[in-house]
């Protein structure tokens, strides 16, 4: 029975999602059991196309890429895919009604690190629109369980989250985006360049774009409003951690929030929530 097959993809999807995001799978299992399986295909389906761009290193990574962008194509033409993550993945565009633009738009992203890329303003917009905006866009549309005027309403707000959370990805891993990847994605800059002055100047975009986010997880639905805040918090946290080091301190070593504290965060969201204090 294809039955079968079907809750195999979506369980692949998940234990994709627990191996590679202890962080991101506490958020999903804050959010309502309806929606966990569909917010674990997204992952899954990002975390693969991120993996053949960044880890897939001795291999010809343009060829692997587009084969994946011909096989999801055809998986949501199909409505089918033998390869379980696509699978689990098309099944949840085709439920929730997610624009296939954001699909595309995502994958021109993760194309756009095959290459060594001097970043302008431009195409920095263009990069965290397609790596990060869009993926918070595919996961409102279950978030809201594929009601377009709540999709519509949420959309600024989803895409400032997913701004955010990249930004602070980007001060996190910016040492092994360089060392290790080539990377340096803010704009106009370069790893010499990078200091203390350039580094507020960023944490302040974040900031506006935090505060703005926020409302927006005011307005989400009870059944995902405590995941999406609960990810907030851990990323806030994670945050604040990186606001107290120097330029030099976060290009020599990664920050990270310990498990002890994603905890204290979960119970805490969770009062806060019950007690309407967000």
């Amino acid at each position: 029975m294809k039955t079968l097959y079907d809750n195999l993809a979506y369980k692949i999807s998940k234990c994709t999602t627990q191996t590679y995001s202890t962080s991101f799978s506490l958020g999903i299992k804050a959010l309502d059991p309806k929606l966990r399986p569909a917010i674990y295909a997204i992952y899954g389906f990002v975390r693969l196309a991120d993996e053949i761009v960044d880890s897939f290193h001795g291999y010809d990574q343009s060829v692997l890429l587009e084969q994946l962008i011909k096989e999801t194509n055809e998986s949501l033409e199909r409505k089918i895919s033998i390869n379980p993550i696509l699978q689990s993945f098309q099944e949840t565009v085709h439920k929730y009604k997610i624009n296939p633009e954001l699909i595309d738009q995502f994958l021109h992203s993760m194309s756009m690190d095959l290459n060594k890329v001097v970043y302008t303003k431009e195409n920095y917009d263009e990069y965290i629109l397609g790596s990060a905006e869009v993926v918070g866009l595919m996961c409102l549309h279950v978030f809201v369980e594929g009601d377009l005027n709540k999709y519509a309403e949420l959309k600024p707000y989803a895409m400032k989250l997913g701004s955010a959370f990249q930004k602070i990805n980007f001060l996190r891993d910016l040492k092994e985006d360089y060392y290790t990847l080539g990377r340096f994605y803010f704009p106009n800059l370069d790893f010499v360049g990078f200091n203390d002055d350039t580094k507020s100047i960023i944490e302040k975009e974040i900031e506006n774009e935090f505060k703005k986010a926020l409302l927006g997880i005011k307005m989400l639905p009870n059944s995902s409003k405590f995941g999406v805040y609960l990810a907030y918090r851990y990323y806030w946290s994670l945050f604040k951690k990186i606001k107290l080091k120097s330029s030099r301190d976060i290009l020599t070593k990664r920050t990270s929030v310990p498990n002890t504290e994603k905890m204290y965060l979960m119970m805490e969201s969770y009062l806060n929530l019950k007690l309407d204090r967000i």
